[in-house]
């Protein structure tokens, strides 16, 4: 029963996650399916950590907040409430955004926290192992991301280059137009940051419980912050600066040759990262 609880915790983590993701594609694009999509996750997560806490508040005979770990999780449950609330009718999309980051983060701590295991070490160890499974994982899939985004912009110089020496032919019809494969890397960007910075918070807690520690100064963490920074900065210049064409592209693929170079060189340089991810 306990194991099953928890892997409901995990599930609510994943799905918290995807809402994020959401919201940040309407932060920046007032999309409103984006948004009510992400309304509903959230609201779905916030079904299950009520579910959660009427059962603890049964099991225990008590409103549970008497220890860090429990108040860890009403906090959460705290943010998601007023994250729907904000939602629902202030409609401040910003503030909205941010606070789940927040409630993010501290669900996931409490999530993957071992104290609230039992004091079972071999559960807590999976659920350690597991943390490291899904910070993993949404690393990749961030640089999966940012991969096809790079290759968009490639293309895009390819065509541009080509209209602009007009070699017209089959290979240019082969290509998509320029505004397409402008919008594809943009979109493919804006899925891999929040993706990397959620993996990035879920590696930090990792760091913390597994190790004791965080090594912040470690080549592939400055390396892979580094890498958040310089997409982050491209989505900037995109939305707010309204940079577009063939500048955005390169600065698209300067900022997939420091992944490579986080991911390949920093990686064998880093003192905790035995893997080159």
């Amino acid at each position: 029963m306990e194991m099953n609880l928890t892997r409901l915790h995990e599930l609510t983590v994943i799905l918290y996650a995807l809402s994020v993701l959401l919201y940040f594609i309407d932060f920046l694009h007032n999309n409103r399916k984006a948004n009510t999509a992400a309304f509903w996750l959230l609201a779905f997560v916030w079904v299950l950590q009520t579910s959660f806490l009427v059962f603890r508040i049964i099991d225990t005979g008590r409103f549970p907040v008497l220890n860090l770990i429990e108040g860890l999780y009403f906090f959460a449950w705290v943010l998601i409430s007023l994250s729907l609330f904000i939602n629902r009718v202030l409609r401040v999309d910003f503030t909205i955004f941010f606070t789940n980051v927040i409630g993010f983060s501290i669900m996931s701590i409490h999530t993957f926290a071992p104290d609230q295991h039992g004091g079972s070490s071999v559960e807590a160890g999976q659920l350690v192992s597991e943390l490291l499974m899904i910070h993993v994982t949404m690393a990749i899939l961030s640089y999966g991301a940012f991969s096809l985004s790079f290759v968009f912009s490639l293309l895009y110089l390819i065509q541009h280059n080509l209209l602009k020496k007009k070699k017209w032919g089959k290979r240019l019809l082969r290509l998509d137009d320029l505004s397409k494969l402008d919008h594809m890397s943009y979109v493919l960007n804006i899925i891999g940051v929040p993706m990397l910075l959620l993996s990035l918070l879920l590696g930090i807690l990792w760091a913390y419980i597994s190790l004791g520690t965080f090594h912040w100064f470690d080549a592939k963490v400055l390396g892979s912050f580094m890498v958040l920074i310089v997409y982050s900065y491209y989505i900037y210049k995109k939305v707010v600066i309204g940079l577009h064409g063939k500048s955005i592209a390169l600065w698209n693929i300067g900022s997939f040759l420091i992944l490579l170079i986080n991911f390949f060189l920093f990686g064998s340089l880093s003192r905790f990262h035995f893997w080159n991810l």
